[in-house]
Formats: C-alpha cells, structure tokens, sequence
C-alpha cells in the first residue's frame, strides 16, 4: 500500500499491539505491524513511514539481549511514539535510564498534566476534566530522561508517565493508550499522527479502487479464479470484489454439507447467483456429510470428518470450473500478523470451512488474497463500498463445522431440523427486540438429553435446548449478553410453542474464559 502514507509499528511482543494498528485504522491512517527482528536500516529505507510506534512487549530492557530498534530509526527524523516497552525502549537507546525492581503497576491509574504542556498539540481534546484515566501494566520504569526530553505528565506509579522531545517529535508513554480502559487513548494517538501530518487518506474507497487494480494484475487478462464461498462475510467480500475485477472469471463453490442455518443455503444461492450474476457452483453433498457423520458424537472427530471431505468436495466440483489458476480466500490482516510474530510463533489455522486448507499446493494454484492487509471491521465496511447488503455484512460469525458443534453428541437428522428452527426463533427475537447488532454472536444448542414436560393435558418427553449470546471485540475472550427476564421468558414460550421437538429452555451464563463461545 505505497500509494498511501504509511505508519509503521514495530511490534515488541505485546498482546496488545493489533490495537494500535485497529486505532490507526479507525481514523483512517494506513499503518503497517512487522516485528523488531525483522526492522534493521534496509527495511526503514525501503518502508520509508511517515511516522513509527514503538509497541509494549514482555521483556524487561535492563536484562542482557533485550528486544531493541535499530539506532538508525532514531535519526531518520519522523515522529515517534513509544508505548510502556516501547518508551523504555527509546530512553535506553537515547542516553536515559530504566530500572527494575520498583513495584510493578498493573490496571487503573490517573494521569495529570505536568507544567504548561496542556496546551501542546499531543493533548488536544485530553485533560479537559484536569486529569486522564489510563491503563498500567509494567513492571520496570524510567528513572532518568534521555537527553531532549522533558515530563508532559505523571501518575502516582510513573512518574514519567508522558514525556516527550517537542524538537524532534519523539513522544513516550508509560501506559497503554491502545485499550478501551484507556477511555481518551484512541485519542492521543490522533493527535500524533496529525502531527505527523498524517491527513487520513486510508478509506474503504480507496482501498476498494486500488485492490481491483491488483486483482487484474495478478490475473492478467485471461487468468481464471475459483473461490471457495463459504456463505461468510469475508468470503462473500472477496468474492464479490474479485468479481468487478475479473467478471465471470470468477467461479465460486459454495459447499452445502447440510449443517446450515435455516434457508442459508437458498440465501446464498440466491445473492450470488441471481442478484450478482456470479458464476456458482451449488455443491448439495448433505448427504455425503450428513451419513459420514452417524454415530459420531467427539467433536474433534466431527471437525476432522468435515474438513476432511470439505477439502474433498471442493477439489472435485472446482474441478468444474476448469482451467483456473488461482485461489481465492478471505485471509484477513491479524492472520498475516501472527504468522510473523516476535515469538515465531505458527500461522493461525484458519477453520476448514471458510479456507481450502492445503488445497492450493494441492491442486497446484496460486494464492489471490484481496483482504490481507484489512481487519474485520474494515472487511464490512469494504462491503458496504460493494453494496452488500447491510443484514448480510452484520451477520454473526458462523463456525466452519457449521451446526454440527451445536449438537452436542450423535447427530441426527431430526435433531438437525430441530435445531434449525430454535435458532431461527432465537434470532427472530433478538432482531425483533432490536439487540442483533448488540450481539458479537447468537444461537441455540440442542442439548444430548430428554426432559419431561407437559404440553396441554399431555405428557412430553422432549429435548433441551441452551441459548449463547455473547459480547466481544473480537473473540479472544466473551461475556455472556444479558438479556432480561422478560425477553428470556418470552423467548423460551416462542421456543416451546413453535418448536415441537423442544419441551425445555436454558440460557447459557458462562464467558470466555472459562467456557469457550461454541459448546464443542
């Protein structure tokens, strides 16, 4: 993206350090993560940024072999901001001075302004109440200023909570101005980029434009694509964005395996074939699915058993397409970023479901990944650019093994059907309440056990059934949503009464950690 002014944000190790570049992002400044090892001299000449953080890491400086930046960066005179690792990092390398041992200083702290520097453009909008809350996590800490600099702000555990060299642009923060808990953090990190002079020329319009044009390089003017749809947002956007690149080049194959949602497949099918006119494959292989599965109560062994024929299915109906040379696939941004990370860490193993797997090398095809610089957010709103529908691009995540991990035990056809319409219902409701976009992700389980009931004057002998709805930002860990009484009670009646199968209604209160959001 060197169209576009560029930040770049060396990455120390910090769990945190996607949500820096999500900040960025959000006010529409195209950054860019790499880990240190990998940022020497040759790699800031060729990258050129406007501007640099330094990021938060694990690691203490003062021991022996400690994660530094190359000294060159401090010369080639753009703005840089160092965050907790990352100011101790520029105070070492700078002539200043961390120690260890001092109490470390986890969770809430307050920040006040120190002298007259309220009035400096890096506290624009920031301690209008006198002070700032923000979020501590460190144990070491700067005990002397490296030379140039002067203290903007202090806290009770920081003394050198903000310091900065005004001269050079270089700025240094002892908290994390990245996370929610930091409430005016996201605005701190504006206010450095307009003084790097940043204009905010990173938008979903621009992007849209620019990766047609890339889309029609790598292809070339013959070059023909299949792409595995999923039904998901992130396939659904590459999908339709390679589409107005290459037209019917493009071939989709949208596996069925029987374990959708109620009329997703008719859903899908008909956006994409009739409304967008893009050549698809309709795989229906439920039944190869669905038979491969009786008996199969581990999950592990049902995950397995899908993607295992997943990969199968879709090199046998790609093969209709005939004669493409690339593959399609919604890699997204933080997948990118953990398969280089500081601790060398492996690739994230995206769900068989919405990516083929090893089907590339298998099948001899080159990669097209048109969302791999964009976060989740930024792939809906690259959506709206394309005109998807707006139910479509707010849809809750999907899990690749589809209802099966929804059905906890054997699966059943019957308990399949069942399962269909309490989710349907369950939904219903909460887009009727208006909670849907409130909602990280929402659904009903069918539980392996019978409970009696009485419906009427008769006795039942029915299944469970266990409502989810969780809040998130980004799956990593969840709470459970909570819903009133009243929505539940009137759910569950719906549920009962329209379901027949369903004789009983739970509703799941555990967050992530220690459950996980999915039951298997």
């Amino acid at each position: 993206m060197s169209t576009h002014q560029r930040l770049l944000i060396i990455d120390f190790g910090s769990q945190v350090t996607q949500l820096i570049a999500r900040r960025l992002r959000e006010a529409h400044v195209y950054c860019e993560i790499h880990p240190y090892q990998k940022v020497d001299a040759a790699f800031l000449k060729e990258f050129a940024p406007q501007a640099v953080i330094l990021s938060g890491g694990p690691a203490s400086v003062t021991e022996p072999g400690s994660p530094r930046a190359p000294q060159e960066l401090f010369e080639m005179g753009v703005p840089i901001l160092g965050i907790c690792y990352g100011q101790q990092v520029m105070m070492v390398q700078l002539g200043g001075h961390v120690e260890s041992g001092h109490k470390a200083e986890f969770g809430r702290a307050f920040v006040e302004p120190v002298g007259n520097h309220r009035d400096e453009p890096i506290f624009e909008g920031l301690f209008e109440n006198g002070r700032e809350e923000v979020w501590m996590s460190h144990g070491d800490r700067v005990t002397a200023l490296a030379p140039g600099f002067e203290v903007y702000g202090t806290s009770p555990g920081a003394p050198y909570a903000i310091v900065a060299d005004p001269r050079r642009h270089f700025y240094a923060v002892q908290f994390h101005p990245e996370v929610h808990h930091t409430p005016n953090g996201a605005r701190l990190l504006r206010n450095f980029t307009r003084i790097a002079g940043f204009t905010g020329d990173w938008t979903m319009g621009a992007y849209k434009e620019e990766a047609i044009r890339r889309i029609r390089e790598q292809v070339g003017p013959h070059g023909r694509v299949i792409c595995g749809l999923s039904g998901g947002v992130d396939s659904s956007v590459a999908a339709v964005l390679i589409h107005e690149a290459i037209g019917d080049r493009l071939t989709c194959v949208f596996v069925d395996h029987g374990l959708l949602r109620l009329g997703e497949a008719e859903e899908v099918v008909t956006m994409f074939r009739d409304h967008y006119n893009i050549p698809l494959i309709h795989a229906d292989e439920s039944e190869l699915f669905l038979s491969a599965l009786e008996g199969v109560s581990d999950p592990e062994e049902k995950r397995k058993t899908i993607g295992r024929l997943f990969i199968d299915v879709f090199q046998k109906h790609a093969a209709e397409a005939g004669g493409a040379e690339f593959l399609a696939q919604g890699t997204l941004y933080p997948d990118v970023i953990e398969s280089v990370s500081v601790t060398g860490g492996p690739s994230v193993t995206i769900k068989s479901h919405h990516n083929v797997g090893g089907l590339p090398e298998k099948m001899g095809l080159k990669l097209v990944e048109p969302l791999r610089e964009l976060f989740k957010d930024e792939v809906r709103e690259l959506g709206r650019e394309l005109g998807l529908p707006e139910r479509f691009i707010g849809r809750h995540p999907f899990p690749g093994p589809g209802l099966a991990i929804r059905c906890p035990g054997e699966i059943t056809r019957e308990k399949l059907e069942i399962l269909r319409r309490a989710d349907a219902v369950f939904i219903d409701q909460i887009r009727r309440h208006g909670l849907y976009d409130e909602i990280w992700q929402a659904f009903a389980v069918i539980l392996p056990v019978r409970t009696v009931g009485v419906m009427g004057d008769a006795r039942t002998y029915d299944y469970a059934c266990a409502l989810r709805a969780v809040t998130s930002v980004d799956g990593m860990t969840a709470d459970y949503y909570p819903f009133s009484h009243e929505f539940l009670s009137e759910t569950a009646n719906r549920i009962v009464g329209e379901v027949r199968g369903i004789n009983r209604v739970t509703y799941d209160i555990t967050s992530k950690p220690p459950g996980t959001i999915e039951w298997e």
